[in-house]
Protein backbone atom coordinates (compact mmCIF):
# COMPACT_ATOMS: atom_id res chain seq x y z
CA UNK A 1 0.00 0.00 0.00
CA UNK A 2 1.29 3.38 -0.89
CA UNK A 3 1.52 6.02 2.14
CA UNK A 4 2.38 9.54 1.09
CA UNK A 5 4.31 11.14 4.00
CA UNK A 6 4.62 15.44 4.28
CA UNK A 7 6.65 16.23 7.58
CA UNK A 8 7.76 19.52 8.10
CA UNK A 9 9.08 19.52 11.59
CA UNK A 10 10.08 23.61 12.09
CA UNK A 11 6.39 24.45 10.44
CA UNK A 12 4.67 21.47 13.07
CA UNK A 13 3.04 19.86 10.48
CA UNK A 14 2.20 16.32 9.31
CA UNK A 15 0.26 14.80 6.87
CA UNK A 16 -0.22 10.95 5.82
CA UNK A 17 -2.04 10.57 2.42
CA UNK A 18 -2.23 7.43 0.04
CA UNK A 19 -4.49 5.46 -2.69
CA UNK A 20 -7.39 4.29 -0.67
CA UNK A 21 -6.20 5.74 2.71
CA UNK A 22 -7.63 8.06 4.86
CA UNK A 23 -6.07 11.58 5.55
CA UNK A 24 -4.26 11.41 8.50
CA UNK A 25 -3.37 15.11 9.81
CA UNK A 26 -1.34 16.91 13.20
CA UNK A 27 -0.52 20.40 13.42
CA UNK A 28 1.67 22.10 16.09
CA UNK A 29 -0.56 25.30 17.51
CA UNK A 30 1.16 27.97 15.20
CA UNK A 31 3.78 30.35 16.85
CA UNK A 32 4.99 27.43 19.06
CA UNK A 33 8.67 26.87 19.45
CA UNK A 34 9.69 23.32 18.02
CA UNK A 35 11.72 21.05 20.62
CA UNK A 36 14.55 19.32 19.36
CA UNK A 37 12.89 15.49 20.21
CA UNK A 38 10.40 15.33 18.85
CA UNK A 39 10.18 15.63 14.64
CA UNK A 40 6.21 17.23 14.89
CA UNK A 41 8.10 19.47 17.64
CA UNK A 42 6.45 18.71 20.85
CA UNK A 43 4.51 16.29 23.03
CA UNK A 44 2.35 18.36 24.31
CA UNK A 45 -1.25 17.73 23.31
CA UNK A 46 -2.79 20.98 24.12
CA UNK A 47 -0.01 22.39 21.19
CA UNK A 48 -1.19 19.85 19.04
CA UNK A 49 -4.59 18.92 16.51
CA UNK A 50 -5.49 15.45 15.05
CA UNK A 51 -7.64 14.75 12.08
CA UNK A 52 -8.54 11.95 10.56
CA UNK A 53 -10.31 12.70 7.22
CA UNK A 54 -10.71 15.95 8.60
CA UNK A 55 -12.38 15.03 11.55
CA UNK A 56 -10.58 15.46 14.59
CA UNK A 57 -9.16 12.54 17.11
CA UNK A 58 -8.40 12.44 20.29
CA UNK A 59 -4.44 12.12 20.90
CA UNK A 60 -2.36 11.65 24.17
CA UNK A 61 1.17 11.40 24.23
CA UNK A 62 2.83 10.65 27.05
CA UNK A 63 5.82 12.60 28.75
CA UNK A 64 9.02 10.83 27.31
CA UNK A 65 11.01 10.63 30.92
CA UNK A 66 12.71 7.87 31.84
CA UNK A 67 10.96 3.81 30.96
CA UNK A 68 10.09 3.21 27.39
CA UNK A 69 6.58 3.29 27.87
CA UNK A 70 6.62 6.70 28.95
CA UNK A 71 7.02 7.58 24.80
CA UNK A 72 3.94 5.69 24.29
CA UNK A 73 1.23 7.81 22.08
CA UNK A 74 -2.43 6.82 22.20
CA UNK A 75 -5.20 8.10 19.64
CA UNK A 76 -8.83 7.26 19.52
CA UNK A 77 -10.61 7.55 16.42
CA UNK A 78 -14.51 6.36 15.89
CA UNK A 79 -14.17 4.48 19.18
CA UNK A 80 -11.00 2.49 18.51
CA UNK A 81 -7.78 3.00 20.60
CA UNK A 82 -4.36 2.91 18.86
CA UNK A 83 -1.10 2.87 20.53
CA UNK A 84 2.40 3.52 19.75
CA UNK A 85 4.67 2.08 22.45
CA UNK A 86 8.63 1.47 21.90
CA UNK A 87 9.71 -2.21 22.31
CA UNK A 88 13.33 -1.75 21.23
CA UNK A 89 16.24 0.94 20.63
CA UNK A 90 14.56 1.68 17.46
CA UNK A 91 11.27 -0.15 17.03
CA UNK A 92 7.85 0.70 17.83
CA UNK A 93 5.08 -1.58 19.07
CA UNK A 94 1.52 -0.42 17.37
CA UNK A 95 -1.87 -1.84 18.39
CA UNK A 96 -5.40 -1.58 18.12
CA UNK A 97 -7.48 -2.26 21.11
CA UNK A 98 -4.57 -3.88 22.59
CA UNK A 99 -3.85 -6.38 19.82
CA UNK A 100 -0.94 -5.79 18.29
CA UNK A 101 -0.65 -4.31 14.02
CA UNK A 102 3.28 -4.67 13.67
CA UNK A 103 6.05 -2.93 14.46
CA UNK A 104 7.15 0.62 12.99
CA UNK A 105 10.64 2.30 12.90
CA UNK A 106 11.57 6.20 12.14
CA UNK A 107 14.27 8.23 12.55
CA UNK A 108 11.83 11.57 12.47
CA UNK A 109 13.06 12.04 8.89
CA UNK A 110 9.81 11.84 7.40
CA UNK A 111 10.08 8.05 6.43
CA UNK A 112 8.54 4.94 8.51
CA UNK A 113 9.46 1.25 7.77
CA UNK A 114 7.07 -0.69 8.69
CA UNK A 115 6.60 -4.63 9.85
CA UNK A 116 2.65 -5.40 9.41
CA UNK A 117 1.25 -8.63 11.35
CA UNK A 118 -0.39 -10.06 8.07
CA UNK A 119 -2.95 -11.90 10.81
CA UNK A 120 -3.87 -9.12 12.25
CA UNK A 121 -6.53 -7.61 9.17
CA UNK A 122 -5.02 -4.45 9.01
CA UNK A 123 -7.21 -1.66 7.75
CA UNK A 124 -6.39 1.35 5.69
CA UNK A 125 -7.13 3.27 9.33
CA UNK A 126 -4.62 1.27 10.92
CA UNK A 127 -2.27 1.77 8.44
CA UNK A 128 -2.43 5.67 7.74
CA UNK A 129 -2.80 6.18 12.15
CA UNK A 130 0.34 3.97 12.82
CA UNK A 131 2.43 5.54 9.99
CA UNK A 132 1.33 9.02 10.88
CA UNK A 133 2.10 8.22 14.82
CA UNK A 134 5.58 6.69 13.73
CA UNK A 135 6.24 10.06 11.74
CA UNK A 136 5.16 12.40 14.10
CA UNK A 137 6.97 11.24 17.31
CA UNK A 138 9.85 8.58 16.06
CA UNK A 139 10.15 5.15 17.25
CA UNK A 140 12.04 3.33 19.74
CA UNK A 141 13.94 4.17 22.72
CA UNK A 142 16.77 3.18 25.33
CA UNK A 143 15.56 0.69 28.28
CA UNK A 144 15.58 2.51 31.41
CA UNK A 145 18.83 1.48 33.52
CA UNK A 146 20.88 2.91 30.46
CA UNK A 147 19.10 5.90 30.59
CA UNK A 148 19.87 6.17 34.57
CA UNK A 149 23.32 4.85 33.82
CA UNK A 150 23.97 7.78 31.44
CA UNK A 151 22.65 10.31 34.26
CA UNK A 152 24.87 8.72 36.55
CA UNK A 153 27.74 8.76 34.41
CA UNK A 154 27.24 12.45 33.96
CA UNK A 155 26.67 13.36 37.50
CA UNK A 156 30.84 11.66 38.22
CA UNK A 157 33.25 13.72 37.49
Amino acid sequence: MYVQIDLDGPAGTLRVSGHELPTVELVRAPGTRPDTHTPIGTRKAALLALTVDGEPATLRPARARLLRRSYRVDVRVDGIRYRLVPSSYVDSRFTRNGKALGTLESKGDGKVHSDWDPAAALTPLDHAVGTALAAAFGTGAAPWWETVGDIVAELIP
